[in-house]
């Protein structure tokens, strides 16, 4: 199977441009065209027009695009399928949202290979984006995530939402906190702009964080003040050093089970969504 002629079908979708596509797969515009006429000569039907607006699909590459994404899902599994996974029945690859590692990782394997333990679990730690690309590519099979990216091929399951605290070093209220000592943590797109609604004074603060352990590290080093995980900021605090901004606003994360479409009402897919919802709502992971 030529699964590269759909791989380029579906990126040409995504750019709408030949010359785009060529950059973004690392080849020239003349291997993109001829991809797609082969894949043309394939289907016997014409998928593309070009003009100076970009490159559009026809009818014909309408109808074809569900059916490719199909197909290159069902190669992904495929070749995962022959794959050796040792004497495992199956093999779940797994993704989890970076600032979720530290707390919730361990606990969450452990009851995976309670619920599976016949499967054999590759998790991958990484960001949202890439994500949600890899499960409609198959090279994940569930994710948990923050900012879901919508696709045709993904669903989406709302998770409970995970809290953060401002802490500070200095024994302060909000009032008196100012930019040049404030951290500005940058998780997600929901929570930079819960953040910029509450906080529009202190989200032009000169250093901002993408993971609430970066915060963490930062706050050890420098001093000054910034939102982290609730987890973090009770351990902060208890270390000495820092306080609770205790009239600064929480700030809840929304979270989200993530899985490809045709997964959704699958037993398997619907245990994992249910065990990291026992896990994130638990009185010890808050």
């Amino acid at each position: 199977m030529q699964i590269e002629l759909i791989d380029t079908f579906l990126d040409l979708i995504e750019t709408r441009s030949f010359n785009r596509s060529a950059e973004r797969l690392g080849l020239t515009q003349s291997t993109i065209s001829g991809r797609v006429i082969a894949l043309e000569q394939a289907l016997g039907a014409r998928l593309f027009t070009r003009s100076r607006a970009g490159t559009q699909l026809t009818t014909e590459g309408l109808k074809f695009e569900p059916h490719a994404r199909l197909l290159r899902q069902e190669w992904m599994m495929a070749r995962r399928a022959v794959a050796d996974s040792g004497t495992a029945a199956l093999t779940l690859r797994i993704g989890i949202q970076n600032d979720l590692v530290a707390e919730h990782l361990g606990a969450l394997i452990a009851a995976y290979r309670a619920l599976l333990p016949q499967a054999a679990l590759y998790v991958e730690p990484d960001y949202s984006t890439q994500m949600c690309a890899d499960l409609v590519t198959g090279a994940l099979d569930f994710a948990i995530l923050f900012t879901p990216k919508p696709q045709p091929d993904l669903f989406f399951q709302s998770l409970p939402d995970i809290p953060y605290r401002l802490i500070s070093s200095c024994p302060a209220s909000l009032s008196d906190l100012t930019p040049d000592r404030y951290i500005c943590a940058n998780f997600s797109p929901a929570f930079e702009a819960a953040h910029r609604q509450l906080l529009p004074a202190l989200h032009a603060a000169p250093l901002s964080v993408g993971q609430s352990s970066a915060v963490a590290l930062l706050l050890a080093s420098l001093g000054g003040a910034g939102y982290v995980m609730e987890s973090h900021a009770q351990g902060l605090v208890a270390a000495g050093g820092f306080h609770m901004v205790s009239d600064a606003p929480v700030i809840r994360q929304p979270v989200f089970a993530a899985m490809h479409l045709r997964n959704r009402t699958g037993t398997t897919h619907k245990r994992l969504a249910e065990a990291a919802r026992r896990r994130l709502q638990s009185p010890g992971a808050r």
